[in-house]
């Protein structure tokens, strides 16, 4: 849970500002989306590697070039 103190004389803007940013730099949207759906690890590491040979395979070809 983020908590915001208001300080004394602050407008609710601002304090609405400081919560908007801190809430994007702890990911919380970011951890949320990845929860909606499971993925085992073996998966994933399998994903990682089909998309680094894809990004090998993309450079070789623009070197090519």
């Amino acid at each position: 849970m983020i908590i915001i103190e208001v300080k004394d004389g602050e407008s609710i803007d601002r304090a609405l500002k400081r919560y908007k940013r801190k809430h994007r730099n702890v990911g919380v949207v970011k951890e949320l989306r990845r929860r909606q759906q499971f993925t085992k690890p073996s998966v994933r590491r399998r994903n990682e590697l089909l998309k680094a040979q894809y990004l090998l395979q993309k450079q070789q070809e623009e070197q090519e070039d």
